[in-house]
């Protein structure tokens, strides 16, 4: 029998998003083939969400100071004497800041792109002092940023492990009542970073182009992580109110209920402009039943076909408009869409799938 490979997973965790769920997916696998284990830098929601597992904490780093990247590496370098098979840092961050102290450690050093890579990113030449044995990329995609980057880093592509969202017509009638949505009420969900390459400005010039005499409203999730993520959000906000979209959007702020959000949803629409590397929340939508609408540019052009979605160019809003009417007005062609989704996510980012394909990756450079 193979033995399970033990991986030391390294990240900040002092946010929320499409990374640290699929940390906590990884974490809450029944999985005979790899044993999980986290270093974190903040003490923050991951650490709570990760609550059970074995969790080190580093210390809080700050690169401006640099006696605190010292102190969190010599913990690190006791975490390293229990000898992982192998360290898979998250980010250029933790690889700029703990990558070397890995590799001196005799620890061989992965990391998963889970973000494209541009050659004109500082964090990543600093990252770039210590080259990984593997890198992980999680699409086809960023594979390519990768190369194109001029790396000589060996790269396999994992996509990321997207749990089945559990919710059912209980928590859709739950949630909408809470909401004070009605039944028959089309309900367009937006569930991402509050940042301004997902699209929310133009979403919102969308739905303000809609026919007056439909029934929708517009769930915008996500809560302000940053400073600029509470600038952009009050920017958003007086959108909306300019746009006299008010009544019809609500803001609902971080939400640790995303399944029952989906449940209740009926469509998913995020208007990138910039592209994802992946989409963590499209596999999600789709595994829900909720047909996608996006832009046709990066990771979402893996994820989103024709039988579960529309994918409409980056940055025109007669066509985001002209697609979100369409299905706000035509309640077959959801259906239709919505029952192709489970497969096509299952197909995606199956959790044991995927972890097979990450262990067998992890073993090919563990000693």
């Amino acid at each position: 029998m193979t033995r399970q490979l033990s991986v030391l997973h390294i990240h900040a965790g002092n946010l929320f998003g499409g990374i640290e769920r699929v940390l906590t997916t990884l974490a809450r696998l029944d999985d005979t083939q790899l044993e999980h284990r986290f270093a974190l830098c903040f003490d923050s929601r991951l650490r709570t969400e990760l609550e059970g597992c074995d969790v080190e904490l580093l210390g809080g780093v700050r690169m401006s100071r640099p006696w605190t990247a010292w102190r969190a590496r010599r913990r690190l370098r006791e975490v390293l004497v229990r000898r992982p098979d192998v360290a898979l840092c998250h980010a250029a961050w933790a690889q700029a800041i703990f990558g070397r102290a890995v590799r001196h450690a005799g620890v061989p050093l992965v990391r998963w792109y889970h973000g494209v890579r541009r050659r004109d990113d500082g964090l990543e030449r600093l990252a770039a002092r210590a080259v990984p044995t593997l890198s992980i990329c999680n699409s086809v995609f960023t594979q390519r940023t990768v190369a194109d980057a001029g790396t000589t880093e060996r790269t396999e592509i994992v996509h990321p492990p997207v749990a089945p969202v559990g919710a059912g017509p209980a928590d859709r009638a739950r949630v909408r009542r809470e909401q004070k949505v009605e039944d028959g009420t089309v309900v367009i969900l937006c569930v991402a970073r509050l940042e301004r390459g997902k699209g929310h400005p133009e979403l919102l010039e969308a739905l303000a182009h809609l026919d007056r005499g439909l029934d929708w409203r517009c769930w915008i999730v996500g809560g302000p992580q940053r400073p600029a993520e509470q600038q952009y959000l009050a920017a958003l906000r007086d959108q909306t109110g300019a746009l006299d979209l008010a009544a019809r959007v609500a803001f609902l702020g971080e939400r640790d209920d995303v399944g029952g959000l989906y449940a209740a949803a009926d469509l998913f629409c995020q208007a990138n402009t910039a592209p994802d590397a992946f989409g963590v929340t499209f596999v999600e939508a789709l595994s829900a039943g909720v047909p996608v609408v996006t832009s046709a540019l990066g990771g979402a052009l893996e994820i989103v076909d024709e039988e579960t979605g529309v994918l409409v160019p980056p940055g025109d809003i007669d066509a985001l408009t002209g697609a979100l009417q369409g299905l706000v007005t035509d309640r077959e062609a959801r259906a239709r869409l919505a029952e192709a989704g489970p497969n096509r996510a299952r197909q995606l980012s199956d959790p044991h799938s995927q972890t097979g394909r990450l262990a067998a990756a992890l073993r090919s450079v563990a000693p």
